[in-house]
């Protein structure tokens, strides 16, 4: 360790409470004050604890890249939502996560992702045929059921697994399981978010583990069975544990994020119609059920879906803790602290980005690529190691979501709206997002 580093300021508060009230009202405010006040480096209180927070791309890629494995995801996530998404893949480390991860991969192939996204069209379709026009119609709760029934087809084998009703518990199961996070009460206390995701947890377990069986002795091609069947050329498998383990996680990950990225992408579109008309038209020259060679020739719809992860990146905060004492700009971080990675204001900042709260989708476009000013700039995905396993099938979801909205719909929303973000859990539109839907 260099004899030059020095501890990092810290952010003086509200003990226990710290910033969380505010990270919780605002967080790029939030970031953007710690970043002019403290530096890329520094110390806060949140949520009950001690964390050293990294702002700009120099300070997160030091914990993503994680060049003397000092960081430790599991250990990070395990104090914000441990008890409820245990031993996930992002709740997993070193041997054991590349080990996981590896078995995993196989989930993932192109093969396989072109399965899902044959399996996604017509139940997109079909879920999107169904919303009625509205001038008040609620973009976002009907996003999430739409990503909550592809989740049930594409992971779980279809809606025969589990009525309406019970995937309605397994929504709100999932939802209060994220929104466990931010919670300052952290005991099972009925009543609290603590409480309600301790709850939520055991309902989750009891239905994966209730279909295991079935999926070991009958598989399909959905996530659920592939998982149940992969094994290694050195006959490693996932135990019945790990799959439910593995399941609850990919599951949340892949219906919460999808649905606020759509959402935004809603937003914008419905503000910019210039851009819904360019992306509507690539929408309407692909075939009936676009395979994900057509998905990957779109370029307007791939521009606004990275242009809205950057303005609403769905994972703001990447949580890690040290688990050993390294250094990052200068600055001596000590063993068993809890450290925030605060991607979300590398994705505004002006010095990588010009005029940052513009939307601005030709930002990606090749013969501009702001995005490749910093490795770092933009990571809705995270990053090194830990960086989305599930990116590419979300990539493909988002697509194919939009290419069928916009064939059956327009929408419009007020340019001079502002989406009142509630950042309690992972980010969501407190309005449930209105916009003006006329059908086709």
């Amino acid at each position: 360790m260099s004899q030059t580093t020095e501890a990092p300021p810290r952010r003086r508060g509200v003990p226990y409470i710290g910033s969380t009230l505010q990270y919780v009202r605002d967080p790029l405010t939030m970031m953007r004050t710690q970043y002019e006040g403290w530096g890329p480096v520094s110390d806060i209180d949140f949520i009950g604890k001690r964390w050293t927070v990294l702002l700009g791309p120099d300070a997160c890629e030091a914990a993503l890249r994680n060049a003397d494995k000092a960081f430790a995801s599991g250990d990070g996530w395990g104090y914000l939502v441990g008890p409820f998404f245990d031993r996930g893949l992002m709740l997993l480390d070193f041997d054991e996560h590349h080990r996981h991860r590896r078995i995993m991969q196989s989930a993932f192939t192109r093969d396989r992702l072109e399965g899902y996204t044959a399996a996604l069209q017509p139940a997109v379709a079909t879920g999107i045929a169904q919303w009625q026009p509205d001038p008040e119609f609620l973009a976002y709760p009907a996003l999430k059921e739409l990503t909550l029934d592809l989740a049930a087809t594409v992971f779980m084998g279809g809606a025969d697994l589990a009525t309406a009703d019970e995937l309605d518990r397994v929504n709100q199961a999932f939802i209060d399981c994220v929104q466990s996070a931010t919670a300052l009460v952290r005991a099972n206390i009925p009543g609290t978010r603590w409480g309600r995701a301790i709850r939520g947890r055991r309902l989750l377990e009891e239905f994966f583990g209730r279909h295991l069986a079935v999926k070991r002795e009958m598989p399909g091609d959905d996530l659920f069975s592939v998982l149940c069947q992969l094994e290694t050329e050195d006959g490693e498998r996932f135990s019945d544990e790990d799959i439910v383990n593995h399941m609850i996680f990919l599951l949340m990950a892949a219906h919460d994020t999808s649905t606020i990225t759509v959402s935004t992408v809603m937003q914008q579109l419905g503000q910019h119609p210039e851009w819904q008309q360019r992306c509507r038209e690539e929408a309407l020259a692909l075939p009936e059920n676009p395979t994900l060679a057509d998905l990957d020739q779109l370029v307007a719809i791939d521009m606004v879906m990275k242009e809205s992860l950057r303005i609403v990146p769905p994972v703001p905060v990447l949580a890690r803790k040290t688990v050993k004492e390294t250094e990052v700009l200068g600055h001596r971080i000590p063993a068993d602290r809890l450290v925030a990675v605060m991607v979300h204001m590398s994705h505004h900042m002006p010095e990588l980005w010009d005029d940052p709260e513009r939307f601005d989708p030709e930002r990606f476009a090749d013969d501009r690529r702001d995005d490749k000013v910093h490795r770092y700039a933009w990571e809705p995905f995270g990053g090194g190691v830990h960086k989305c396993i599930g990116l590419f099938f979300a990539g493909a979801e988002v697509k194919t979501i939009l290419v069928h909205l916009l064939r059956q719909f327009e929408w419009t929303v007020d340019p001079g709206y502002r989406v009142p973000m509630s950042y309690a859990s992972l980010p969501y539109p407190k309005d449930g997002q209105p916009v003006r839907l006329v059908r086709r």
